[in-house]
């Protein structure tokens, strides 16, 4: 295996010290322009790159961002929403040249670990947070170890400042705690969860299904009680109480997918719209209700959260909220850069999602 070049080879290449090359390639006063130039060509000529793990010791940056995803390893597998985020980060953090340090870990406990770990080791410059929870402990810890983070998906966070709409969500959905001071919060790339569900109930409405139930994700994640409360704050204002319109939790696998989807499917009076939080539980659904003989929209019609390939090319075509995932990585990577650039924590609004209604809703059976 070839040697790394290290800074005593560009220094005997160049005929001057080591002191002079560290100035040189460090930018700094102590040496001749031409002596600059000549001792960062002949670096480029050798392949040389400066070691991150030193750059962090000495106090300069480690050259990289952290990105950690709690949750259990089945229920990423197959999922295409976090794929489609990292490389929408990936895009701009590459083009600065910045690593992107990546793990999976079970529980919110094991990524508090990993943070502290990081921040301890030097290893990254601040991190990309996902999956907001309710009474959330990660910004009180980021805030407390000095570490930059941008919450993804999060609510609007109170004393920051917002670039874009400023509605009001309720306390049970923050996911920032009041302890943590307004200049060490993170910045938060806000999802219009609510505004999204509201698509999707206005939709079914619209085709006359009074009986629907979410399929909803995870219990405890911010997102999660977003949509829930949206949906029982506009199921209310329409008169239908919960024995008609209701969500469901799950752990966003096509198995707990499938199984929810059987158990309200044999109830007295089933459903007949169903609304997932992800793409592989709508596929799951539609299986189900294929094996049980329900035909997609004749009895039953389905919603997918995120729209993808698989919803498109599914029969029937599965009516889905589209957005622009990767454009979500990159405003979240973006503002992540902002940040390490000096700049004060604040919320961003991301696009809101477009239902596009396809084969898969209509409307219900006039038996129903």
């Amino acid at each position: 295996m070839a040697r790394r070049p290290t800074i005593k080879d560009i220094a005997r290449r160049s005929g001057v010290s080591e002191s002079a090359v560290s100035f040189a390639l460090n930018d700094r006063p102590g040496v001749s322009e031409d002596t600059r130039a000549r001792v960062r060509r002949i670096a480029e000529e050798l392949g040389w790159q400066p070691n991150s793990a030193a750059r962090a010791l000495s106090g300069e940056r480690s050259g990289a961002v952290g990105l950690v995803l709690a949750r259990p390893a089945h229920t990423l597998g197959v999922e295409s929403f976090f794929l489609r985020l990292v490389s929408g980060v990936q895009e701009v953090l590459s083009a600065g040249r910045i690593a992107l340090l990546f793990q999976v870990v079970e529980d919110v406990d094991a990524e508090c670990a990993v943070y502290r770990r990081w921040w301890a080791e030097r290893r990254v410059d601040g991190v990309i947070v996902v999956d907001p929870r309710i009474d959330d402990p990660r910004p009180e810890l980021l805030a407390g170890l000095g570490l930059p983070a941008v919450m993804v998906g999060g609510p609007d966070v109170p004393g920051s400042d917002t670039t874009g709409p400023d509605p009001s969500e309720s306390t049970a959905a923050r996911a920032v705690p009041p302890a943590v001071p307004p200049s060490r919060r993170p910045s938060t790339i806000r999802a219009d969860d609510a505004g999204a569900m509201i698509q999707v109930l206005e939709h079914l409405h619209g085709l006359g299904h009074r009986r629907i139930t979410h399929l909803a994700g995870l219990p405890g994640l911010a997102h999660t009680a977003r949509r829930t409360a949206s949906l029982r704050t506009w199921s209310e204002g329409r008169g239908l109480g919960p024995d008609r319109v209701r969500s469901v939790v799950t752990d966003y696998s096509d198995a707990e997918g499938a199984a929810a989807t059987r158990r309200v499917l044999a109830e007295p009076e089933p459903p007949t719209a169903l609304v997932y939080d992800n793409d592989v539980m709508a596929l799951a659904g539609l299986a189900v209700a294929t094996e049980l003989g329900i035909a997609v929209p004749g009895r039953l019609s389905i919603v997918a959260w995120d729209d993808s390939a698989l919803c498109r090319v599914t029969h029937p075509r599965l009516t889905a909220l589209v957005r622009d995932t990767a454009a979500f990585g990159r405003l979240a990577a973006e503002e992540l850069l902002a940040v390490l650039a000096g700049g004060l924590p604040r919320t961003r609004q991301s696009e809101l999602p477009r239902l596009e209604p396809r084969e898969s809703t209509a409307p219900p059976p006039a038996a129903y």
